[in-house]
Parts: structure tokens; sequence; C-alpha cells
């Protein structure tokens, strides 16, 4: 391309639509911590620190990664820096690893705080997950394992996390905190089903067998559906563990739905960017619901 790259350029990199991926979890989990009348809220702030530059990371990482190998080539999807030729790859690449180093950093802070040293493991997996998802010779994003990244590290590590360093690991919390993990892990998981959905043509061109080129269409967009009801039920399950006002949380079916039935019809290529939105912004809507739910079941 013939321009610079400006700082508009940069934040469309840092792909700021995923960032609801990055501040469920945190608010699902705080949620859970106000319930149990245990919230902190420099812990909370932290960990939502954390996980915003660990997304902010690895979609950089991911624009490196793919620019690199050819995959964002052909892209239907927002502008990737390195691929579209805007921006070099090791400054791209230097800015995801900027953005893991602020993460460890914050996951330091966190384990001077609450005396838990082997939190620094927990770490040190979540940034080199992040970088493998695409990154390395052997990238897991490229096998169908990545919405096992998103469902881990963006679901059970960061919610469960965020609740369990502000309440400590009653019986009962750890049971609340999988329920509320398994919800916002896999409405995480649908919107990189979603995103995949929409590039199955170019990743498969590219031989990046993403799950939803390895399911094949028809059953990816099942595989969504599966994903979002079983959410559903598992905020239900929780709020009859905790409080009924959990089910605010179950608003997300009401952003949702409309993007569900155009995906569940066939809509493709540009189509899905708006799914891929709908389904951002349910996850978000879900743990706010939670967190708001949770808040007033504790009055």
């Amino acid at each position: 391309m013939s321009r610079s790259a400006t700082l508009a350029d940069w934040v469309e990199g840092a792909r700021l639509r995923t960032l609801p991926a990055a501040i469920s979890p945190v608010a699902a989990g705080t949620g859970l911590a106000i319930f149990h009348d245990a919230f902190d809220p420099l812990l909370a702030l932290l960990c939502l620190l954390l996980a915003l530059s660990l997304q902010v990371g690895v979609n950089y990482a991911n624009d490196y990664s793919d620019g690199i190998r050819g995959t964002d080539a052909e892209r239907v999807g927002p502008l990737r820096l390195v691929g579209s030729g805007l921006v070099e790859p090791r400054r791209v690449k230097f800015a995801a690893f900027g953005c893991f180093a602020l993460g460890a950093l914050t996951g330091l802070v966190i384990t001077a705080v609450t005396g838990w040293w082997w939190l620094l493991i927990i770490g040190a997996f979540s940034i080199l997950a992040a970088w493998y998802y695409t990154g390395g010779s052997r990238p897991y994003g490229y096998s169908g394992l990545g919405e096992v990244f998103v469902f881990v590290f963006f679901g059970l590590v960061a919610t469960s996390g965020t609740a369990l360093v502000q309440t400590g690991f009653g019986a009962a919390v750890i049971g609340q905190c999988l329920l509320a993990s398994t919800a916002i892990g896999l409405l995480a998981c649908a919107i990189l089903m979603a995103n995949n959905i929409r590039d199955i043509a170019g990743d498969a061109e590219a031989g990046k067998h993403t799950l939803a080129v390895r399911l094949g269409e028809r059953r990816a967009r099942l595989g969504y559906l599966i994903m979002v009801v079983i959410a559903a039920l598992c905020c239900v399950w929780l709020a009859g563990s905790t409080t009924w006002w959990a089910l605010l949380s179950l608003i997300f079916c009401v952003v949702v739905a409309p993007g569900t039935r155009r995906l569940l019809r066939g809509a493709g290529g540009r189509e899905l960017i708006g799914v891929l939105k709908a389904t951002g912004i349910a996850e978000l809507v879900c743990a706010l619901g939670l967190l708001a739910g949770l808040l007033l079941g504790s009055l």
C-alpha cells in the first residue's frame, strides 16, 4: 500500500470489536465475588487490565503470524496490518510482545497482592497459548484447536480466575465459577466460530484447518447454535444455585437470536460480520446481566 499506517489503522488492527471477549469473563467473575461479599476493586481492575492486554496481544500476534504466512492475502473482514502490507511484520510482532509484557507485569502484581505464586505458571501458559495460537512452526489454531484455547483461557481461566482471586476457593464458589465460565467461554467460542465460518473458503485454501473448516459449513453453523444454547442453560443453572436475578443474563438471547437465525439460514461473507458483532455484544450482555443479577441478589 502507498500510504503509512495511522493511529486509526493500529486501533483497527487491535480489533476492538473482540474486547467483549476480555471484558465479559472479568464482569461475570466479579459478579460472583460481589455475590459472596468478597469484591476487591483493585484485583478486579487488575484482572480486567490483564485480560485486555492479552486480548489485544493475541490480536496483534494473529495479525503478524497470519500475515507472514499469507493467510490474510484474501480477507472478507476488517483490515489486517501485515496482510495488507501497511505495516512491517516486525513492528506488529513488537506490538504483540509489548501487550504480552504488560499482561505479565499485571500478573506479577496480582501474584504479589494475593501471595499465590502459582498464578505465575497459569500466566505463563496463557501468554504461550496466545502466541502459539497462530505463531510458531505448528500453530494449534491451524489445527482446529482455536476454540479449545478460547474456552480454556477466555472462559475457565479468566472468569474463574477473576472470581477466585477475590473469593478464595470455597466449594460452592468453584461450582458456580464452572457454570459462569462455561457460559462465557462458549459465547466466546461462538464469536470465533462465526469468524471462522465467514473465512472457511480462504482458510481452507491457505491450509488453515480451523474447527469450522474441519466440521464443514453445515455442521459448523450447527455447532454455533449448540454453543449458544448450552451457554443459556448454564446461566439458568447458575441462577438456580445463586439468585434468580442472575436470569437477567438471558437477555443475551434476544441480542443473539437475529444473527443466529441468519447464520442458520446460510448467511455468508460480509453478512457474517454483523453476526460476529452481535455475538460479541451478546457475550457482553450475558456477563453484565450476571454482574447485575448477582449484585441485586446480594443486597
